[in-house]
C-alpha cells in the first residue's frame, strides 16, 4: 500500500509533464514515469517476451519476479535501450519512444545497476563513483581532474544513502556486496536517474546483506525515483515492493498491487501449481516414492488454492 510519502512524491510531478488520456490503475492519476503496453520481443522464431504491461512511478518500487529464462533479461534490456521492442507501446513520460542505445535511456533519466557493478575492484570508490564521468577544473594543458571535489561530493551521496564512510580513498573491493551496491545506486542517483533498474542485486548476497540493499532500495524510493527491482526471490521484493510483475517464459503471468495479493499467494504464484502436478504425475509413473509424492501432492494443492483471483491482476484491468 503506497505511504504517505509516496504520494507527495507523486504530487510533485508539473502537469506539463502528464500523460493525457492515461492514468495510473491504482490511483486514476496520470503520474507514470514509464509505460509499457503489451510489449513483446522476439529473437527470429524465438519469443522472448510477449504481451506484457506495467509502469513505473514517482516513489514507488514494481518488482519483477521470475525464474531463469521467464524474460526478465529481456524485459531489463527493452528498458535500459540495450534492444528494442517489436510489439506494443513504450512511454516515457508520456512519449512514446524505443531506445537504441544506453545512453539515449540515461539521456531519459533510466539507470541500470546489473549484478556486476561495473566496478573497479583495486580503485578507490571516489574513483568508481565517477568513472568515465570525471569533473575536471582548470583550461587547455593545465587541465585536470577535480580530485578533492570528487571526493566531497562522493561522500556527501553516499552519507544520504546510509553509508558513512570515513575514508573514500580505500580500494571499491573493500567494501561489503551491499556496500558496492549502495555505491552503485548512489552514482546512479547522482548522475540524474528517475528510473533505476536494479537487475538481481540480492542474488549473491548473504542475508544480512540483502537486508542493506532492500534498506537501500527502500531509500532511493523515498527520494522519489522509480525503481524496477529485479529479483526471483519473493522474500526480497514482498517487504519493499508497491506492484509485483510475474514472469513466466515470456509471458505475464499477474501484475498485482500489494493491496491485492499477499507474500503466500505471491510465492506460490512463482512456485507454480502445473510444475508441481507435472512433478507428483512423474512421481506417480515411478513408483516407490510414496511420502515424496503425498508432500508434492499436497503443495500443488496449496498452491492452487492460495492463487489470486484474477480479478486483482492490474494486467487484466481495462
Amino acid at each position: 500500500m503506497a505511504t504517505m510519502a509516496q504520494h507527495k512524491a507523486a504530487q510533485h510531478i508539473s502537469n506539463k509533464d502528464l500523460l493525457a488520456g492515461e492514468s495510473d490503475p491504482l490511483t486514476d492519476r496520470p503520474v507514470h514515469l514509464l509505460h509499457l503496453d503489451s510489449v513483446g520481443k522476439h529473437y527470429g522464431n524465438v519469443i522472448a517476451l510477449r504481451d506484457v504491461t506495467m509502469a513505473v512511478d514517482n516513489g514507488r518500487v514494481t518488482c519483477v519476479l521470475g525464474d531463469n529464462g521467464a524474460g526478465k533479461s529481456t524485459l531489463i534490456k527493452i528498458i535500459a535501450g540495450l534492444h528494442q521492442h517489436d510489439e506494443g507501446t513504450f512511454t516515457i513520460m508520456g512519449e512514446e519512444r524505443k531506445l537504441s542505445s544506453p545512453r539515449e535511456a540515461l539521456d531519459a533519466g533510466i539507470a541500470a545497476v546489473y549484478q556486476d557493478l561495473a566496478v573497479v575492484s583495486l580503485m578507490p570508490i571516489w574513483r568508481n563513483f565517477f568513472l568515465g564521468s570525471e569533473l575536471t577544473t582548470g583550461v587547455g594543458p593545465f587541465r585536470r581532474m577535480d580530485v578533492n571535489r570528487m571526493k566531497e561530493i562522493t561522500k556527501k551521496e553516499l552519507a544520504q544513502m546510509g553509508i558513512d564512510l570515513r575514508d573514500v580513498e580505500q580500494p571499491i573491493g573493500q567494501l561489503s556486496g551491499g556496500e558496492r551496491q549502495c555505491v552503485a545506486i548512489a552514482r546512479a542517483v547522482y548522475f540524474g536517474a528517475k528510473v533505476l533498474i536494479l537487475d538481481e542485486p540480492t542474488a549473491a548476497l548473504g542475508v544480512k546483506q540483502s537486508g542493506v540493499v532492500l534498506r537501500y532500495i527502500l531509500q532511493a524510493r523515498d527520494r522519489g525515483l522509480g525503481v524496477i527491482f529485479i529479483t526471483h526471490n519473493p522474500h526480497h521484493a514482498y517487504p519493499v515492493g508497491d506492484r509485483f510483475l510475474l514472469l513466466k517464459r515470456g509471458r505475464s503471468i499477474g501484475y498485482y498491487d500489494k493491496k491485492d495479493i499477499t507474500l503466500e499467494e505471491l510465492t506460490a504464484q512463482m512456485a507454480g501449481g502445473a510444475e508441481l502436478a507435472e512433478l507428483a504425475h512423474e512421481l506417480e509413473q515411478l513408483g516407490g516414492h510414496t511420502q515424496a509424492l503425498k508432500e508434492v501432492k499436497a503443495e500443488a494443492a496449496a498452491v492452487t488454492a492460495e492463487a489470486p483471483s484474477s480479478e486483482r491482476d492490474l494486467s487484466t484491468r481495462p
